[in-house]
């Protein structure tokens, strides 16, 4: 079967029997750490299209550092909400290609579905949203037409053609693959925020990368507890493992605008955990801070202000 023979341009598919259906169009989003230098981001719109010309697709990010599962396991768990339930998302960071690491699709308990190599992509959309529906893709039999040779780009081959048959409704989540019990994913370790009435403690999950502020796993309910107040000061504390990186008293603001420039401050960032930038300025380059479970981040009221 051809990669475009199921489906129709009039807004319907042939199912096994070779009946038409009328089929219900999803969106398709696209996260990958290729980079757009070369060709293969391209390639896999262009299979998508082959499938269903009619397809919307939407980009995530392609500049997710090489290898690095942990962020783009982050990057999904801040985007995938903001779409409609059937939003079909692919995530191909993959350094286990052509290896014995299986391909899955998951759904999620919002509704989307995810597309990805079972190699801890997955983590964050499990602890913090959950997978409802797990199944695993054969890679030897549900891919492009002709790709049996390549061992290489699974991201054009299964995830991007599989994406787009059930981003086009040619075939549905129970025709793909086979199911597995959703607990059977693999997943990294995250590290959990904690507070009592002297301290808050977190990690530094990931940065707002362009402009150097640093996101925290510490949601902002933590200081509705603590009932801080905007422009009041907390000691920051960031600490490598055990060594002290960056000390000082930080305001917590509204927004970077509160703050004059090149001054720190603490803020409510888009997922509604607390972050920490400088205001026009790279917080991360400026202080050399990283990023994951290494990086430790305390706040602490003054004493006379408990």
């Amino acid at each position: 079967m051809s990669a475009r023979s199921a489906v129709s341009s009039a807004g319907f598919v042939k199912k096994e029997k070779g009946c038409w259906e009328e089929r219900k169009m999803h969106k398709l989003v696209v996260q990958t750490d290729f980079g757009l230098q070369d060709g293969a981001v391209n390639a896999m719109y262009g299979v998508a299209y082959q499938v269903a010309p009619e397809l919307v697709i939407a980009d995530l990010t392609h500049e997710i550092e090489p290898y690095n599962i942990h962020d783009a396991s982050y990057r999904l768990l801040q985007s995938v909400t903001y779409w409609p339930a059937g939003t079909v998302f692919v995530s191909v960071v993959d350094p286990g290609v052509g290896s014995d690491r299986r391909s899955v699709v998951a759904k999620l308990a919002t509704g989307q579905l995810v597309l990805t190599p079972d190699n801890g992509t997955l983590t964050y959309l499990a602890t913090y949203i959950g997978i409802t529906e797990l199944r695993v893709i054969n890679e030897a039999t549900e891919r492009l037409a002709g790709s049996a040779e390549s061992h290489t780009f699974h991201g054009r081959d299964v995830y991007m053609y599989n994406a787009a048959r059930l981003a086009s409704g040619a075939i549905s989540f129970d025709e793909l693959g086979t199911p597995e019990p959703k607990k059977a994913i693999q997943v990294f370790a995250i590290e959990k925020p904690s507070q009592t009435a002297e301290t808050i403690t977190g990690t530094i999950d990931i940065l707002d990368i362009r402009f150097g502020s640093l996101w925290t796993n510490i949601p902002h309910t933590f200081f509705k507890q603590w009932q801080v107040q905007y422009n009041e000061p907390l000691l920051v504390s960031i600490y490598y493992q055990d060594t002290l990186r960056y000390q000082e008293e930080v305001r917590f603001g509204r927004s970077f605008a509160q703050v004059s420039e090149n001054e720190p401050v603490l803020y409510v960032n888009s997922l509604l955990n607390i972050g920490l930038g400088l205001n026009l300025a790279s917080f991360a380059e400026t202080y050399k801070i990283g990023t994951g479970t290494n990086w430790k981040i305390t706040l602490k009221k003054r004493r006379n202000e408990k």
